[in-house]
């Protein structure tokens, strides 16, 4: 279930970030988020570091997977990337630096 209505646009990604981190109340689905954008950055690292593009789709399974599996199995509600793609992107790594300077607990 979502957590309470939202607007179908946000004017601006300051507007959408409350919303999205609403999304996100559930523990372990923060935590899937994080390790899949850690797997982001590794599967980046080694295309980058092999030469072997095959990463970057790997990227991305892992990346949106974690997440995917966060938001259906433990916070029970749809992905914000169904319905603001390129907001919700953004919301994943401001996330994941809020979590690095401890602004948001895991």
């Amino acid at each position: 279930m979502d957590h309470g209505a939202h607007p179908a646009q946000f004017a601006s990604f300051a507007e959408f970030y409350p919303f999205y981190l609403g999304e996100h109340r559930n523990t372990v689905c923060r935590r899937l988020h994080f390790i899949g954008s850690l797997g982001v950055i590794g599967c980046i690292a080694m295309a980058v570091a092999t030469g072997d593009w095959l990463w970057l789709p790997a990227a991305i399974v892992c990346g949106y997977g974690f997440a995917w599996i966060g938001h259906f199995f433990f916070e029970k509600n749809r992905p914000a990337t169904f319905r603001h793609p390129v907001y919700s992107l953004m919301g994943d790594w401001v996330m994941f630096k809020d979590i690095c300077v401890g602004k948001i607990s895991l």
